[in-house]
Order: structure tokens, then sequence, then C-alpha cells
């Protein structure tokens, strides 16, 4: 083992649990206590204040500026008083992550000293630097200006010693530069366009809600074996490795018992999502080793996935307290489970109705069965820009392979729900729908009472599945912003939900009985979006052909996928939901394509600095080492045995010079197919010829990099190997 390899083993292996300073409060007593909620409004600020912010959240009305002074004054003395020494606009950028630009509380007092300054004005705008942030060519590099403008619907918060308050992030010229304004803008219109809907039910609907509880995924490895790891500081994953004898084939670590070390790390990350309002509730190994899940309570899509965002900065950073480094990259390991974030989205009335949850009367069923088949149509529809929603350099990686739901996006029902809207299709009668929930379920076990089975199975296959009140968008990225997803999937269901609305309303004008109205277009919604049902094994081969076949969008090249937004039944649709320009979205676009090409740039790069510089000069030694042994032999050796007892040496040598002849080949031919990328201006052309002509070349370079792992005595290897990352925790 090399000697900088056994230090770093040795030093992960003898690490023990960090003491978490657990408070001696109730989760229940010390939740939300870094976060400017409803309980810290009703404190410090007025009533008259008070009661005008909470009907401006609400009722979605924004606030005048003699309001927004005085919430500002009051939460200005709430962060100084919970220890804030500084405030930021805190907003989502086109990177995936977020920003954030510190001010101090102070202001010159006029006598020569300072004072704890904090306008109305400050909280509801400021103007950070808009020019080195992704625009996709909206904003020239010498032009600057871009404001951030509060989001009063999402709380301020409090993170080491500063008050974050989350806000939209928008060019001097209008367009949006993050990911916030779209998605407030595609929540609106679900909004507007669900509530429409719903009304035919019931006339006290005044809003319908976007719900989102998202699942993340998550691998730790020890802090020194990921320092010793140049492809993992760099690229977030391990660009060579070969798999270790044990990985996840015994599926003995799903759900297993936690490590100590990790429980004691979890449950500091919760302390931490409990004080600034993450309603962390489940935690558990999964299927991988070294891979986790945390998942939250549902809440409102848009301050679920401030809270996910604000878990990505968080759990990197209690990680480091306990000398781990957590992997977001979707597939940091070959050969064994990726990471995602599945997305479990649902539609809610401000009346406490789940509009995708069977009801006990017909009526409710007949809501129910309404939103179902609108959500079917809007996916089948839109199933490109769907998958183009959760497609980036990092997720390619993981879909399609035997651990995720593959690169076309599909539609699990379950039994009792196809089987209705079967009988819905075929059946010329509005009959009352009768709609099972769960039933009971004896087993012939004294000791174990009933249990309740839900009325659909799951189908871990599924990249879109129904399961129960809720769909699971399985095919989330773990690294990605949520957003990104919940824009398309809540834009398209809008508009589908529009179109629906003015079709019923066509009938109806035609003297059609509403409930007659509504079964008549449910059933030629079942009949159209039937290519999106599909309840079967999304891995086989068998579905690849036949999705083609019914003609759902089976590309698979990153880049190519992208084009799905800027289809033109795509765009209009987005400016019917008033989402994005046109504009907009060729800038997201190019934003998108450009970093593709960064990211498979960046992992060319040091794929062949690690190979000709740590791989081929390790190899070249240990060759060497083989070489003085069959020169010795057969100097001590007669000839004939000499040779016999070298011949497995020399066999070994032979095959250690193709590997790294191979290697020095690909990795040249990889450099200049690099370089005539690079001379590529159109963003699109150049992400292309990436993904065609420059990441082939990874793949073969790896797998003879990971040969030569197996034949290179094991003291010389210089980087920690799989059996290493994945089983020291």
């Amino acid at each position: 083992m090399s000697q900088l390899r056994f230090k770093v083993v040795e030093e992960a292996s003898a690490r023990k649990p960090v003491k978490v300073e657990i408070p001696k409060e109730r989760p229940s007593e010390y939740y939300g206590k870094c976060v400017f909620n409803r309980q810290s409004m009703l404190k410090y600020l007025t009533k008259k204040t008070y009661d005008a912010l909470v009907y401006a959240i609400d009722n979605k009305e924004p606030l005048n500026r003699e309001v927004a002074d005085s919430v500002a004054a009051g939460m200005k003395q709430w962060a100084i008083d919970n220890g804030a020494r500084h405030y930021t606009h805190w907003f989502h950028p086109l990177t995936d992550g977020t920003a954030e630009k510190h001010d101090s509380f102070i202001d010159y007092d006029g006598k020569g000293g300072v004072l704890e300054e904090f306008s109305g004005k400050l909280l509801v705008q400021q103007e950070p630097d808009a020019s080195s942030f992704p625009n996709g060519g909206i904003r020239n590099t010498f032009e600057a200006r871009g404001y951030s403008a509060w989001d009063i619907s999402s709380p301020a918060f409090i993170l080491g010693n500063t008050l974050c308050i989350p806000t939209i992030f928008i060019a001097y010229t209008g367009e949006s530069l993050d990911y916030k304004t779209p998605l407030l803008r595609a929540l609106n219109s679900v909004d507007k366009a669900g509530t429409a809907v719903a009304q035919f039910f019931d006339p006290n609907v005044k809003h319908v809600m976007s719900n989102l509880g998202w699942e993340q995924e998550y691998f730790l490895v020890d802090e020194a074996l990921y320092a010793a790891r140049p492809d993992l500081v760099m690229t977030g994953r391990t660009l060579m490795g070969h798999e270790s004898a044990k990985n996840q084939q015994l599926e003995d670590h799903y759900f297993g018992a936690i490590p100590p070390r990790v429980e004691a790390f979890m449950l500091d990350l919760e302390i931490e999502c409990h004080k600034l309002g993450i309603p962390a509730k489940t935690r558990h190994n999964e299927v991988a080793p070294n891979q986790f899940e945390l998942a939250p309570i549902f809440e409102e899509t848009n301050l679920a996935n401030d809270h996910n965002l604000l878990l990505m900065s968080l759990i990197d950073e209690v990680a480091r307290r306990h000398h781990f480094q957590v992997l977001l990259h979707e597939k940091p390991f070959a050969g064994i489970n990726g990471s995602g974030k599945h997305n479990n989205w649902s539609l809610g009335t401000d009346t406490g109705v789940l509009l995708f949850a069977p009801g006990k009367t017909p009526k409710a069923n007949l809501q129910f069965i309404t939103f179902i088949v609108n959500a079917m149509a809007a996916v089948y529809k839109y199933n490109g820009l769907l998958k183009a929603s959760i497609i980036s350099a990092t997720n390619g990686h993981r879909l399609g392979a035997n651990e995720a739901p593959p690169a076309i996006i599909s539609m699990f029902l379950g039994s009792q729900l196809s089987d209705i809207l079967d009988k819905l299709e075929k059946s010329d009668k509005d009959e009352p729908l009768k709609l099972a929930g769960k039933e009971g379920l004896q087993l012939d076990v004294s000791q174990i009472p009933e249990i309740m089975v839900d009325n659909t199975d799951r189908n871990r296959t599924s990249p879109f599945a129904f399961t129960g009140n809720r769909f699971e968008f399985r095919a989330v990225g773990s690294s990605a912003n949520c957003a990104s997803a919940m824009i398309a999937l809540n834009a398209a269901v809008a508009d589908q939900l529009a179109e629906f609305k003015s079709k019923i309303d066509a009938r109806i004008a035609k003297g059609e009985i509403l409930e007659h109205a509504l079964l008549a277009e449910i059933r030629e919604l079942i009949k159209f979006s039937k290519p999106i049902h599909f309840d079967g094994n999304g891995y086989s081969e068998e579905w690849k052909e036949e999705a083609a076949k019914r003609g759902l969008d089976c590309e698979t090249s990153v880049p190519l996928i992208i084009d799905s937004y800027l289809k033109p039944e795509t765009i209009e649709m987005f400016k019917r939901q008033g989402v994005f320009s046109e504009v907009e979205l060729e800038a997201r676009n190019e934003v998108k394509w450009e970093m593709y090409t960064k990211k498979i740039q960046i992992e060319a790069r040091v794929l062949g600095d690690l190979a000709l510089n740590h791989i081929i000069p390790v190899a070249t030694r240990y060759q060497s080492v083989l070489l003085d042994n069959v020169f010795k032999i057969k100097s001590l050796f007669p000839k004939e045995q000499g040779e016999k007892i070298a011949a497995q040496d020399m066999s070994m040598i032979e095959t250690m010079s193709e590997h790294m002849s191979i290697i020095k080949d690909k990795v040249n031919a990889m450099v200049e197919a690099r370089k005539i990328a690079n001379k590529i201006e159109d963003e699109r052309d150049k992400a292309i010829a990436y993904h065609d002509n420059v990441f082939p070349h990874m793949d073969e370079i790896r797998y003879h990099i990971d040969k030569l792992e197996l034949m290179v005595d094991d003291e010389m290897w210089p980087l920690p190997k799989y059996r290493e990352l994945l089983f020291i925790s």
C-alpha cells in the first residue's frame, strides 16, 4: 500500500463517533427556532403588521412599503436577538445550488459611529451582481445589474450568524435568472387552473396547492479517503476504480443497522434541520454500501424546495463536523446503485382535500379520477419535457441502469386504478364510481394484527408512479434542484387542466349536464393518454421497443434530450401559462448545454491527469519490479527452467504493457477530441461533440485502468480502492 493510502486508510479506520450536543428540549420545543415563522412574527411584529403580512402571504398579494418597513424592523430585532450579525438575499441561480452576498446590520449614525439598520427597502429588494452567474446570453459580462426580490411565502431563517431572506433573482431586463421565479409562476398557474376544475365539485375551493415530499439519497465517505481521491474532489465521482469483491449483492445494507458514526451524524443533522424548520422525519440505510437517505414530511412545493436546497448546504457542513464528505453525485461509484431524489408530488385544496386520493362518495371519486386523468394526459403530452427537466451530465450516468428508472417517462397506476380506468373507457353508462380505500389483510399468525393494504402496489422501475394519494417522480437526480422538475410538471398539468376546463365549459354551454360532460371528457383523456400508462418492468428491452412504438421519447443523449425545451408545443405551453418566455427558454438551454460540456470537460482533464501522472508511473514501477524478478530468475536457473518459471511474470508484463499502451493512446485521442470540440462556438453542437466524441474515450480509459488495478501490487496502488471508500465509516 502506498504511504499516503496507508496513512489515510488508517486514519479513517480509527475514527470514532463524534459526540453530538443534544438539546434538553423536545424537538417540538426547538423546532423552527431559527426561522422567522408566524410564532416569531407574533412576538416581534405589531398586530397590524402581522395581520397585513399574513394576509399577503395567504392571499398571494404584494406588501406595501410601509408594511415592509415595519416587517424589516421586527425581523432585524429577531435576528439580532438570535445572534445574527449579517443579512443576505438567498437565491437559486442556474447552478443547481444557492447564492448569497452578506451585508452587516450597520450604517453611519452621523456622530462618528454606527448603528444597526435594516429597512423595508433592503428587505424587499437588493441588487446583486448578475454578470457572473449562468445566464445563457441574456446578460453580457459587462452588464452587471440584476435584482433579487423577497419571496414572502418562504420564511426568512438564520444560518450561522446570517439572516437569510429567500428571494427571486431576475435580470435588469426582467428575465428570470433563477429557479424560484419560474417555480412560483408555475405554482400560481396550477393554482389557478386547478381551482377552476376543483370548483366543479366544490364551489368553496379558493386555492389548489402543489405539495412536494423529496427523498434525499446520498453517500458518505471519510474525509481523509475523499481527499486522497482527486477525481472525487474535482468531479464528485470516481472516474476509475474496480468494484469491490463485496458490494451490494448480499442486499444486507438496505434498512440495516445504521453504523454508530453515521447515526451520530444523522442525529446532528436532524437537530440542525429541525431548528431551521425542515421537517426531517425518516432516515435509513439505502441499498448501496455507505449510501443513506433522509426524507421530510410533505410541504408546499416552494417551501419544500427551499428546504431541500438548504439541506444540501447544511448536510455538507454537518458532515465535516463528523469527518465525513457527502457525495450528492448521482453515480459516484460504478457497479453499485446511484442516488436519486424522489419527488413525491400531489395537489390539494385549501379545503383540505387531496385531489389524488380516492374519496368516500361517487362525487369525490369523480373528482379524483378527473385530476388523475388530467395528470396522465399532461405527462403523456410532455413526457420528453419531463425527461429534459431531470436530465444532466451527472444524472445521465444513473438513468437507464437496473437501479433507477429508465430514460423513458411512463406512468404506473396499479391494478385497481388501471381496472377503473379500463371500465370507464369501455362503459357508455354514467354509473357511480366506487373505489376501495385500504383493505385488511389477515395473516394466519396469531401474534400479528390485521395489516391495512394500500389500493396500489409500488413499481420501482417506473419513473412516474402513482402511490396511493400522490405521484412519485423517481427520475430526479440527487444533486438536482427540485424546482426544475416541479416547474415542468406543474406547468404541464396546469395547461392540461385549463384545456379540460374550457372543454367542459363548452359542453355545458350546449346544455350538457356537468357529470355527463366530465365523464365524456375523462373517457377521451383515458384513450388519449394510454401510451404513457405502463405497469410492467421498465428495465426490460421489450419495454424500450414498445415505448418507441407508442411514440414516447426514447432519446438517451443528454444534449439531445435537452432539445425538448425548445419544441414549438413546449414553448407555447410555457408562454400560455406565463412560466417562461421563449427568450428565457433559449437562454436556459444554452446554460444546460454549456454546463454539460464543462462537466465532461473537467472529468476528461482529471482522468487524463490521473491516468498519465498517477496510474501509468505506478504501473511502470511495478512492471520494472517484475522485469527485475524475471532477470534474476533467468540468471539463477537453467535456461529452460528459468524461462518456464518466469513465463507467468512475462505474461503479466506483456498484458500490462498492452493496457498502458491503450491508456496512453486513448488519453491522446481524448485530448485531441476535446481540442476539436472546444473550437465549436455553438453550445448545443459543442455539447453533442463532447457527448459523442469525448465521453466514450473515458469509459475505455477507465476499463484499462481498472484492469491494471487488479494487477499492480496493492502496496503500490496510489488511490484508495472501492473496498476502502465504501466499507470504512
